[in-house]
Order: structure tokens, then C-alpha cells, then sequence
């Protein structure tokens, strides 16, 4: 499961950074503040003067009945305040020159005083929750101060009034321009529905639409009863039919020719000589006189027949003379199926004319609902232009009489008075102004020192830089004296281990030792170099303490003082340096005779004589015999060596031994110094066992890295008790 990261805003390590600099920041604070307090009281007295105005509702319009809605406060948005809105017209230029203008306002050169300077001088502003506005001008002369602001007042309210009337002004003018236009409207809607009404015979679609629904409900059942007539018409006419045995139209002609008398006279002498020409030719030969008549006389008579049946037909028609001659039965067949046929025709073109009308009627009622839209449309458009010119007139009436009212909604409540007592605001104004240059600038001088500091200041920021395996952390708890050696003021720290075995800051040194042992579980370091970046860093009095830690555990520990430059083993053992490592390394002395024993188990070889070149006595083979006899005869050997940025001893006392040990101090070594010192033993490949913090200040510290639990009796299963004084806990 991955954890949560979160920035690292380190706010205690802001307040430590503006502790360190407290005093220079407050200085800055305090000038600055000092320098606007004489600047605040030369400034000139100045005088306030208030006016308030209260927005009502005009009620002569409600009580009139007339004109409600001229001049009324409405905001044009659901958040909008209208009160703000005046505020701004109070608060606008026009209005402060017309003031500046009346009062003849000028400024410090005599001039006039621009309107944009006054009108920052202006205060506007709403009275708490309620519809009154405060003005408000500070001026050198109160007279003129309260003469601003009751102008400033008047010249408003004559502006409210003017623009509520010429809004109705503009009103009524408006209103006249139209009444012309809507009265042509209505003129042309009303012709308009005439036209329409003509065009499609329009009296009241309503009462139409309805009738025309009955008439065919009527149409449909006259249709229905007629169809059925002609049904049983057919039905006659076919039975008729079948027994005359011919169609309609033969047996309208037979009909007609067995009625013509003109035709039957024809017949009847024209069947008497072909019965004379039957009974002759029984007598004569063709070729005799009388037969040879009689055929002309038959001739004749056929050709009169057919001339009379062409006449009473109306057209030609060839006609056989056996069939114009029918029986009295045949023949009242023939004039029954001839008037059956007429009575069947007349029925169905009185269905024809029936079906004609409804489809007459069904149309008429389609076009009515679009007729009845176009209709209904025309008379909206009427009713809307007619309702339009109505409203007009009536507006004209309104604005006319409410052009006569006095609409304005505001009033003076509060006129302004002249003021007697000065106002401290200015004052008070330039003096919290240095306030907050003073924090400014106090902020600012703070900032720039602490990035021109480039001095590492806490452990958490030692840790960052070197990165290294934080191995011990020394609480700066110790009491110093001081010395001079060699023209400069050293520190002189008394030794806790052996002093103050019980004291928290012995604890430390122990915990520093029993990290060392446990670095390496299958072989722990024996011969280290302890060194620092800059001097200063207490390097000589963690070697010191750590020595005599070891020793009080029962291991045999040689301290060796290896900075041959600035040596300092003897201050703080209080030896001679009569004789010490450089003398053994030139043979001019024994390690036993030089070496001294200061305590149980911890013998410290000083320096000795300060050789002119330390580096080539260190770096020989004379060196590297010395550390393994060390190694061979002692359980621990510590090397004070030289800072890493002073010479190069401690990288080549590093190379003979099992690692290095890095002393840093907060607020003694700046990161420039700190960066170079990592480069170094990176690029000679030390072994770095780990880091050591020297004069750790608790209180400057950002994060809790230790705690310190009290004294407590253990008792154990043998009933022995051991003393845990002071125990050091660490956590990071």
C-alpha cells in the first residue's frame, strides 16, 4: 500500500528564521513606524463633514392612480441594489463639477480643483441595512467641508426630479408617435377581414360549418334511400329485359315507332302491296305490268318506311319490318321495360346529383378550419391592433397628467453640519501606513538576510545536504571557558563523559559509540578518523568524549591528536605537547614514552612538535606501520585529523584507516563549505561511516528528534537494580 505524501511546509523552521532575526527585523519596524509618527501629526488638520439622504417611494402616483411606475427604484438584476446605483449617480463626475462650479472649490495653487480629485475625497455609502445613504468630504476648512456635501445633496435631488420627468416627457413623446401607427393598424386589419370575408362568402363559419354537417347527414340518408330505389329499379329493368329480349335503347325505339303513327300508316300500306303483289304474282309472271307496279309501289313504300323511322329515331337506322310489329302483350312489355329504364335513369341522376352535392358540401367543410384559421388569425391581429391603439390612448391620458407630478423619491434627513472637531483618521491612516511599510520592509530585510546567510542552521538541514548515516547528534548543553592559542579565541569545553558521566549530553556520546559498534555486525570499524569541513565544528571535542566513552565500557582506546596544524588534544586533556605523534613519525621519540595514559583504558598521543610540511609526515609508510601497531595493541583508535576545506591530512589518514567520521555543526558551516567537503571524500572514495552533529540547539529545532525519559529502577529476575539514567532517545 503506497503512502500518502504530503508537502513539506515546515513552518516551524519560517518562525525559527524569524527568531534568528528578530532584533534586525524590529529594528527596521521601528524606524520605519518612528519616521511616520512626526510625518502624521505635520500633517494638516483636516474636518469631516456628514449629510444623509433617505430613497423612498413616491405615493402621489399610488394615490392618484397615475404615473405608478415613473421614477420607481427596480433593479434590472435579481442581485442588483438600487440604492447602489444612486450612489453612483451621487458619486458621478457631472455631478461633483456642477458642485465644484457653485461653491468655487479650488485647490492648494488657487486653481480649480479637478472633479476626479474631489470625487476621491467623496464618501458614499449605504447606512447599514436600511435605504438612507451617508456622504461624506473631509476638508482644511469645515465650512467648505459641509457646504460640499449639502450641495453635493441638493444638486442630486433636482437630478432625481428632472430625470423622472423626462423619462415621462420621453414617454409621452414616444406614445404620440405611435398612436398614428396603431390606429393605420387597426384601419388595415378591419379591411382586411372584410376582404376575406367577401372572398370566401364568409357570413359565420361557426353556424355554416354546423349546418353544413346536418345537410349532409341529410345528403346521406336521401343517398342511401335512393340507392336502394335504384337497386330495386335494376333489378325490374333486367327482368324486363330478359323477356323482351333487348336492350334499353332498342326497346325506347320500338317503342317509340310502334307509337308513331307516321310509321304504322306506312306500314300498314306498305304490308297491303306486298299482300297484293303475293296474290298477283300467284297470277302474273315478274315481267307483268301489275307486278312490275306493285314492287315499284313496294319499293316506294320501303323507302318511305325507312325515311319515317329515321325521322321518329332522330338517327339512321336500319330496322327489320318484322319487328315492327309486336304483339299487345310485347308491346306492354316493351312500354313497361322503356318506363322501368326511364325510371331508373332518372334515379340515378338524381343520385348523381345527390352525390354531387355532398361532395359540394364535403368540400366546403374541408376549407372550413383553414378558413376558420385565417379567420381567426385576421381577428387576433384586429383585437391586438385595436387593443394596442386602446392602451395608447389611455398611456397618452396618464402621462399627460403625470407629467404634472412632482415624482421624485428622496429627501434629505440629515443636512450637514459644520464640524468643530478636527478628524484623527488622516492620522491614524499614515501611522497604521508606516505599520505596514514597517512590516514590509522589516519582512523584506529578514528575507534578504536569511538568503545572503548561507550558513547551515539546523540538523535537519545537515541531514539534507550530506545525506549521510546520521550516526550521533550532540545537544549543545556543555559549559565553555576560553583560551587563546596562537592569537585566536578558542572554546575550551570541559569533558561530560568523565565529568558528568550521568548528564544527558554523556548520554549522547554513548549512543554515538554504540552506533559505531553496530554498523557492521561482522566487523566493526577499529581505527577511524575524525574530521570535520570548517574548524570550529567541535570535531577535537567529539573525539575527546567518544574515547572516553569507549573506555568507560572497558576497551582499551588510543586518542590520537592527528591535525598538526591547529593540534588541541592537550587543551582539553590538560597535557604537555612536549612530545607527541609527529616526534615518533621522525623517530625522535617512542610511542610509549610520548603516549599518555588520562584515564582507565584511554591512552592520548597529542600532536607534538608542528612540523613545516604535516601532510608528508603523514603520508608515509612510517604512518601506515603506526596505525596497524595501534590496531595491533588497542581495541578502539580514534584520529583527530584537520578540517577537509583546510588541508588534505584527513583524506589521507582516511585511505589507512576503516572510515571517516564527519563532525558538522549547525551555524558554523554554510552549505558552500558543506557541498565541498562531500565532493572531496566522494572523489577520494572515502569510506564515510557516518555523520555526527555537534551543538545541536533543541529549542532552534524544527522536528523532535530526542526526548529524555526520567530516571527509573529496573529490578531484574536476580533481583539486582541498574541504574538508566537519563536514557537518550532518538528518532528521525
Amino acid at each position: 500500500m503506497e503512502s500518502t505524501q504530503y508537502p513539506d511546509l515546515d513552518f516551524q523552521k519560517l518562525g525559527l528564521a524569524l527568531k534568528r532575526r528578530c532584533f534586525s527585523g524590529a529594528a527596521v519596524f521601528v524606524v520605519i513606524v518612528g519616521l511616520a509618527i512626526p510625518v502624521a501629526l505635520l500633517q494638516k488638520p483636516s474636518y469631516e463633514a456628514k449629510g444623509k439622504l433617505l430613497f423612498k417611494l413616491n405615493r402621489t402616483p399610488a394615490l392618484t392612480g397615475v404615473g405608478q411606475d415613473a421614477g420607481q427604484l427596480v433593479p434590472l438584476t435579481q442581485t442588483g441594489n438600487p440604492v447602489s446605483t444612486e450612489i453612483e449617480i451621487i458619486h458621478s463626475i457631472p455631478l461633483i463639477q456642477k458642485t465644484i462650479n457653485a461653491l468655487n472649490i479650488r485647490d492648494d495653487e488657487g486653481d480649480p480643483i479637478q472633479a476626479e480629485k474631489l470625487q476621491k475625497k467623496i464618501k458614499v455609502k449605504i447606512v447599514g441595512a436600511t435605504d438612507a445613504v451617508e456622504l461624506s468630504y473631509k476638508s482644511t476648512d469645515p465650512q467648505e467641508a459641509a457646504a460640499v456635501v449639502n450641495q453635493l445633496m441638493n444638486f442630486y435631488r433636482e437630478s432625481n426630479i428632472t430625470n423622472n420627468r423626462s423619462e415621462v416627457v420621453a414617454a409621452q413623446k414616444f406614445i404620440m408617435e405611435q398612436v398614428p401607427r396603431a390606429e393605420a393598424n387597426v384601419n388595415q386589419a378591419e379591411a382586411a377581414l372584410e376582404k376575406f370575408k367577401e372572398k370566401n362568402q364568409v357570413i359565420a363559419l361557426d353556424e355554416e360549418a354546423k349546418s353544413s354537417v346536418e345537410v349532409i347527414a341529410s345528403l346521406d340518408k336521401e343517398i342511401t334511400q335512393v340507392q336502394a330505389d335504384l337497386r330495386e329499379t335494376n333489378t325490374r329493368s333486367l327482368a324486363l329485359q330478359e323477356k323482351v329480349s333487348m336492350n334499353s335503347q332498342k326497346a325506347i325505339d320500338m317503342s317509340s315507332l310502334s307509337q308513331s303513327a307516321g310509321v304504322q300508316e306506312v306500314l300498314q300500306e306498305y304490308q297491303k302491296v306486298q299482300a297484293q303483289l303475293a296474290v298477283q304474282q300467284t297470277r302474273f309472271l315478274d315481267e307483268h305490268p301489275t307486278i312490275v307496279n306493285l314492287k315499284k309501289k313496294e319499293a316506294a313504300l320501303q323507302t318511305l318506311l325507312q325515311e319515317r323511322i329515321n325521322q321518329t329515331l332522330g338517327h339512321q337506322q336500319q330496322v327489320p319490318t318484322r319487328n315492327l310489329e309486336m304483339g299487345e302483350f310485347k308491346e306492354q312489355l316493351t312500354s313497361d321495360f322503356v318506363k322501368s329504364e326511364v325510371e331508373r335513369m332518372a334515379i340515378a341522376s338524381r343520385l348523381d346529383l345527390l352525390t354531387t352535392a355532398k361532395s359540394a358540401y364535403k368540400q366546403r367543410l374541408s376549407i372550413l378550419p383553414k378558413l376558420e384559421k385565417e379567420q381567426r388569425e385576421l381577428q387576433r391581429r384586429l383585437e391586438a391592433a385595436q387593443s394596442t391603439y386602446q392602451t395608447l390612448l389611455k398611456k397618452l391620458q396618464e402621462v399627460r397628467v403625470a407629467e404634472n407630478q412632482n415624482i421624485g423619491n428622496t429627501r434629505i434627513i440629515e443636512p450637514a453640519q459644520v464640524p468643530e472637531k478636527r478628524s484623527l483618521t488622516k492620522i491614524l491612516l499614515v501611522i497604521l501606513l508606516g505599520g505596514v511599510a514597517g512590516t514590509l520592509v522589516s519582512g523584506a530585510t529578514i528575507i534578504i538576510l536569511e538568503i545572503r546567510d548561507t550558513s547551515i542552521k539546523t540538523l535537519k538541514e545537515v541531514r539534507g545536504l550530506f545525506g549521510y548515516t546520521l550516526l550521533g547528534i550532540i545537544p549543545s548543553f556543555s559549559k565553555k571557558t576560553r583560551s587563546r592559542t596562537k592569537n585566536q579565541e578558542r572554546t575550551i569545553p570541559e569533558l561530560p563523559v568523565r565529568d558528568t558521566p550521568r548528564a544527558p549530553l554523556s548520554e549522547a556520546y554513548r549512543m554515538l559509540q554504540a552506533n559505531l559498534k553496530f554498523l557492521s555486525s561482522d566487523k566493526p570499524p577499529k581505527v577511524i578518523v575524525v574530521t570535520s569541513s570548517v574548524p570550529k565544528e567541535g570535531k577535537s571535542t567529539v573525539s575527546a568524549n567518544l574515547a572516553a566513552a569507549m573506555a568507560q565500557l572497558g576497551r582499551r582506546v588510543l586518542l590520537v591528536d592527528g591535525d598538526l596544524q591547529y593540534p588541541f588534544q592537550h587543551h582539553i586533556w590538560k597535557l604537555t605537547n612536549a612530545a607527541g605523534l609527529s616526534d615518533v613519525l621522525v623517530n625522535e621519540a617512542e610511542f610509549e614514552a610520548a603516549a599518555c595514559e588520562v584515564m582507565d583504558n584511554l591512552d592520548v598521543l597529542t600532536s607534538g612538535v608542528i612540523p613545516p610540511n604535516p601532510l608528508a609526515l603523514l603520508d608515509s609508510k612510517r604512518m601506515a606501520s603506526l596505525i596497524d601497531y595501534f590496531s595491533e595493541h588497542y581495541d578502539f583508535v580514534i584520529i583527530d585529523a584537520p578540517p577537509l576545506v583546510v588541508a588534505a591530512d584527513a583524506l589521507t589518514l582516511g585511505k589507512m584507516t576503516d572510515g571517516v567520521l564527519l563532525v558538522a555543526r549547525p551555524g558554523v558551516v554554510n552549505s558552500t563549505r558543506a557541498i565541498a567537503s562531500k565532493e572531496l571524500l566522494e572523489r577520494s572514495s572515502q569510506n564515510v561511516l557516518g555523520l555526527v552533529v555537534n551543538g545541536v540547539i533543541v529549542e532552534n529545532e524544527s522536528d523532535s528528534y530526542f526526548y529524555y525519559a526520567k530516571d527509573e529502577l529496573i529490578e531484574d529476575s536476580t533481583s539486582r537494580k541498574t541504574i538508566i539514567s537519563r536514557k537518550q532517545v532518538y528518532r528521525s
